[in-house]
């Protein structure tokens, strides 16, 4: 049941014909009892019309409910986009018998398309109706795109749930990525304490995978919470919880990458810093030519030790002795203290792990990265045709 899967939470998924496919495209997930929440956005300088109006109402008021369209970003279409945003959120509010600035809009699709916005309405006048506790997968299945299926994760802690779904296959990178995700709890959290919850969770997931190395107009991580489970607080459960949902989540969208083909699991240890780490696993993460030999099954560690070296830190590169590195693929080393083994994995499975030990400190970071392939090319040249 995904968003629904926690106490008090109902959801739909409906089509309003802004997909040519008319396939569902419009979903809606609210909370019944009264909800506190907080949400993460695209750090891109080109955020798109419902960015920009969601952040106002969240600035203004507690969110009960968002809004979700595919098919239109509603991304760089001026006045006229940010007017349909808000119209948007005015019409579902109306059908819910809300507050304008509890609604958030997110939106997903084409770039500089208008949207169009009579059929959003029609189409949220359609999922008020139809909200139910049944509703979270029709709701999941409603936001995708060039997604292969649903994204949906639960965790429960002593008394509570937590629930999210999620699309993002393309344009995937921190922070954060063509990525629309909304999770939900009953677990009791007050005004002001979501967002202390939400950013870590963010931080450790979908600010940790890329499949591209494109980082979205639109994306946007949305967290709803009610208190209906009546659970005693215990906000180390609720961390946890969290960060399951949000990391099987981000796994899937990398998983499910544009033509993707392989998963690739980065660990870096024994860096100088924890920022270090970050950066050089990210580096690794986002090249090219790692993601080419991983579609290949190429145990090619030259590219790696490439990336590694060449990890934009601070004024220059992040700090890297060849003497002390060593580096594994999938458990064998190929690479120790300066040298090579000559050890050559198989790399014939869906998933390569690389990992990397610095030896300068005790920095550590990881990430997950998709594999580059001929359909992520096909898929991306042939967008808007």
């Amino acid at each position: 049941m995904s968003v629904t899967a926690a106490k008090g939470f109902v959801a739909s998924g409906v089509t309003a014909g802004l997909r040519p496919s008319g396939l569902p495209d419009l979903a809606v997930v609210r909370s019944v009892p009264r909800a506190v929440g907080a949400a993460v956005w695209t750090t891109n300088r080109v955020q798109a019309a419902p960015v920009t109006v969601s952040r106002r109402h969240l600035a203004q008021a507690q969110p009960q409910a968002v809004l979700i369209n595919a098919g239109c970003a509603n991304a760089a279409t001026g006045a006229q986009g940010e007017a349909d945003a808000l119209a948007s959120a005015e019409g579902l509010a109306r059908a819910l018998d809300l507050a304008t600035e509890e609604v958030v809009v997110l939106s997903t699709g084409v770039i500089g398309a208008p949207l169009p916005v009579e059929k959003v309405l029609s189409g949220a006048r359609m999922a008020a109706a139809e909200l139910s506790a049944d509703g979270g997968e029709a709701a999941a299945s409603a936001i995708l795109t060039t997604d292969s299926g649903p994204k949906v994760a639960i965790a429960n802690g002593v008394g509570f749930t937590v629930g999210g779904m999620a699309k993002g296959a393309g344009m995937i990178h921190p922070r954060l990525a063509t990525m629309l995700v909304v999770v939900t709890t009953d677990y009791p959290l007050g005004e002001g304490e979501a967002e202390k919850f939400l950013r870590p969770a963010v931080e450790q997931s979908f600010n940790r995978i890329s499949v591209d190395g494109d980082c979205s107009t639109n994306d946007a991580v949305v967290l709803l919470a009610n208190g209906a489970s009546g659970a005693a607080r215990d906000d180390a459960a609720l961390v946890a919880a969290l960060e399951a949902v949000c990391s099987d989540l981000a796994r899937q969208v990398v998983a499910d990458g544009e033509g993707a083909t392989v998963v690739l699991e980065i660990g870096v240890t024994g860096a100088a810093s924890e920022g270090e780490a970050e950066a050089i696993a990210r580096r690794i993460a986002t090249s090219p030519l790692v993601k080419t030999a991983a579609f290949g099954h190429d145990p090619n560690w030259g590219r790696v030790l490439m990336a590694a070296g060449s990890a934009p830190y601070g004024d220059g590169y992040a700090r890297l002795n060849t003497d002390r590195l060593s580096v594994s693929f999938d458990g064998v080393e190929v690479f120790s203290l300066g040298a090579p083994t000559g050890n050559v994995p198989e790399l014939s499975g869906a998933v390569c792990r690389i990992d990397l030990d610095l030896g300068l400190g005790d920095g550590a970071a990881g990430y997950l990265a998709s594999d580059l392939t001929y359909d992520y090319v096909r898929i991306n040249a042939e967008y808007t045709t």
